[in-house]
């Protein structure tokens, strides 16, 4: 009995010894799995309950101390997760304030992480007038539809500005954006105003060479600004929604003129 005993033990320890050899000749399929630092699991937590809306925008977090003694870890561990919230926009620290508060993250700032995004994956200017195509249109026929008296008098403020704007103006280009997130507010669709945002941004850098290179863009811009306040004045969504689409297919032909191939990789 010991003796087979002895013999299934030595044939399991061979099968083990085979099977290490033979795992050492062949290319590993898994990583070793990574541990997570403490201060992520915080952070996660955290932001867990915010997205479910346990915690609410405006609600004070515990203090630090608090906080770690709840996750049993260190505080320097919590405040490195805090950090982490703070840069996402998901918490924020009131001005004289020694405990932070739940934030709902900024347009801008969501825009801002989209367009490092579309830069960092080589986006092209083409990409982008495409989206431009789909959305910039469905957006001015909202904005019809849903303005107040206080969006038109924004919009038609802005386009005077740029109207009146010298030539060579750096600042014309933020005009000419500042134009369309105003229709985006008048249209009153959160989406729509986030996916606009991160478009405009990625675009303002060419459309800044094009406005003062290319003849009559400068004056094209204006015409169409003009016609796209009066749709929305009148509550004309169709109107509004044709024009922002001949709007939007003049920065296509305006960077044909100015050399600009449409297959250039946005930048900032």
């Amino acid at each position: 009995m010991r003796k087979k005993t002895i013999a299934s033990r030595s044939r399991r320890a061979g099968a083990v010894a085979e099977a290490v050899a033979e795992s050492a000749d062949t290319a590993s399929l898994f990583d070793p799995v990574e541990r997570s630092p403490a201060y992520t699991k915080v952070s996660s937590a955290i932001e867990h309950k915010i997205l479910s809306r346990a915690l609410r925008d405006g609600d004070v977090l515990p203090a630090e101390l608090e906080l770690a003694q709840q996750f049993r870890v260190h505080r320097s561990t919590v405040r490195e997760a805090l950090r982490q919230l703070e840069s996402a926009g998901l918490v924020a620290r009131p001005p004289g304030a020694k405990r932070m508060i739940v934030s709902r993250p900024q347009a801008s700032k969501v825009a801002s992480g989209m367009r490092q995004a579309l830069v960092l994956h080589e986006v092209s200017f083409v990409d982008v007038w495409e989206a431009m195509m789909v959305i910039e249109p469905e957006v001015a026929a909202l904005a019809a539809m849903r303005r107040t008296q206080a969006d038109l008098a924004a919009l038609t403020q802005t386009s005077e500005a740029f109207r009146d704007s010298p030539e060579g103006d750096p600042d014309a280009v933020n005009i000419v954006g500042a134009f369309f997130e105003q229709l985006g507010a008048a249209a009153r669709n959160k989406v729509l105003v986030l996916a606009k945002q991160s478009l405009a941004q990625v675009l303002a850098p060419s459309l800044a060479r094009m406005i003062d290179t290319v003849p009559q863009a400068r004056a094209r811009i204006t015409d169409a600004q003009r016609r796209i306040i009066i749709a929305v004045r009148d509550k004309n969504a169709e109107e509004a929604r044709k024009w922002m689409s001949k709007h939007v297919r003049d920065f296509k032909r305006g960077y044909e003129v100015a050399g600009i191939s449409p297959d250039t990789p946005v930048s900032v």
